[in-house]
């Protein structure tokens, strides 16, 4: 038998075709019918693969999550430097795929990698001496912090007409300059809102008794 002309039908390539879409256009964009047109294929077909829209949503989502390095939550680890870790790894897969980012608002489900990375930032904080309570707030806190820093563009958000803050907004005179140093700001805040964050954990961790972090750079 000769070989098929088109690839044949998997979950992953679906997903990837599905990823793409979202990557390209939004998550409106995504349609059964639509995603059939772009591979080339009936419909019905790839209900073989994925049942329903959401499924398709989930698997999407829980294929970024997958690329997110968990690998500095061992059981020696020290917290402070595994969530530093982690908490980029994860928001450069997010940033990815912005467009993705509002599905995450789901919340875990029944996404393996989701529920994955809940298990390994959780156990990896209790093992460090985080009351468990205390690693579900922060695991959750984390969460909030990354996933909305991929919401979208601080800098990129403002116009890069200078008139439109001439006379108007006095201390906005060099707004028209952010736009172009987008990504360089928008990291930056990154980087220095998730160093406050920990500070702040840093101090809430040692007002639990537990023992006191090494400094760290």
């Amino acid at each position: 038998m000769g070989r098929p002309r088109k690839p044949l039908l998997s979950r992953d390539r679906i997903v990837a075709a599905a990823l793409a879409l979202v990557d390209a256009e939004g998550l409106e964009a995504v349609s059964i019918r639509r995603l059939a047109t772009e591979l080339g294929v009936q419909g019905p077909s790839l209900y073989n693969h994925v049942a329903t829209k959401d499924e398709l949503l989930d698997a999407m989502v829980d294929t970024v999550l997958g690329t997110v390095d968990l690998s500095m939550f061992t059981g020696d680890a020290d917290w402070y430097r595994a969530l530093r870790t982690w908490a980029r790894s994860y928001r450069a897969a997010l940033a990815a795929h912005p467009k993705l980012v509002p599905a995450l608002n789901q919340g875990m489900g029944r996404r393996p990698n989701a529920l994955r990375q809940a298990d390994a930032v959780f156990g990896g904080l209790v093992a460090a001496g985080w009351p468990r309570r205390e690693a579900t707030q922060v695991g959750a806190l984390m969460r909030f912090f990354v996933t909305g820093s991929t919401l979208g563009s601080f800098a990129g958000g403002f116009p890069d007409d200078a008139s439109v803050y001439r006379g108007v907004y006095p201390h906005l005179d060099e707004a028209h300059l952010l736009s172009g140093k987008q990504r360089e700001i928008d990291d930056a805040a990154f980087e220095t809102g998730l160093r406050a964050l920990l500070d702040g954990l840093t101090l809430r961790f040692e007002a639990l008794g537990t023992a006191p972090n090494a400094p760290r750079s």
